[in-house]
Formats: C-alpha cells, sequence, structure tokens
C-alpha cells in the first residue's frame, strides 16, 4: 500500500477532502519520524511498537575476500506488532 492509497482511504473514511487527508497522514508520519530520530519508543496501542535499539561495534568479515573488518556502531528500528495486530492477521489465514 503506498501513502496516496492511505491518503485515499484516510478521505473515503472521513469525509475530508484527498488534501486535508493527505496532510493529516504527512503531520502522523512527521510525527512518528521526529520521535524515532530522538531515539524514544513509538508505541500505537492496537498495532505495535516502534523501538530504537542502539548496536555496538562489532567484527565481521568481507564475503568476497574473507577480510575481517569492525563494523560500526549504528542505531536500528525494530517493530513488534501488538498482539491484537498478531491475532487478526492469523485469523483472516486460517480457513
Amino acid at each position: 500500500m503506498t501513502k496516496a492509497e492511505i491518503a485515499e482511504k484516510i478521505h473515503t473514511a472521513t469525509g475530508l477532502s484527498k488534501k486535508e487527508s493527505s496532510e493529516a497522514m504527512e503531520t502522523v508520519f512527521a510525527i512518528m519520524k521526529a520521535t524515532l530520530e530522538q531515539g524514544e519508543s513509538l508505541k500505537i496501542s492496537g498495532f505495535g511498537s516502534f523501538i530504537v535499539k542502539q548496536k555496538n561495534d562489532r567484527r565481521g568479515r568481507n564475503p568476497q575476500t574473507g577480510e575481517a573488518i569492525t563494523i560500526a556502531a549504528r542505531r536500528v528500528l525494530t517493530f513488534k506488532p501488538s498482539i491484537v495486530l498478531r491475532n487478526q492477521i492469523n485469523q483472516e489465514q486460517s480457513p
């Protein structure tokens, strides 16, 4: 699903104009991005949690040459779905 499709669904569900729907969606995404950039976790009840984790330096190797390298420390974003979302996804797949 694309951002345009999400904006269209917001327009259909709320009756807001397409422009207002798109702006609302962009505002929500901007708030989410700013929160995650600051290293804070983001929890959406009934959907899941976005968590920023810090990874330390670690040893690795170049698969082409076999040379040992150090992989730099970095932050990674993880998503953990809520139990509600997980159950809904699994119910749809069951016959």
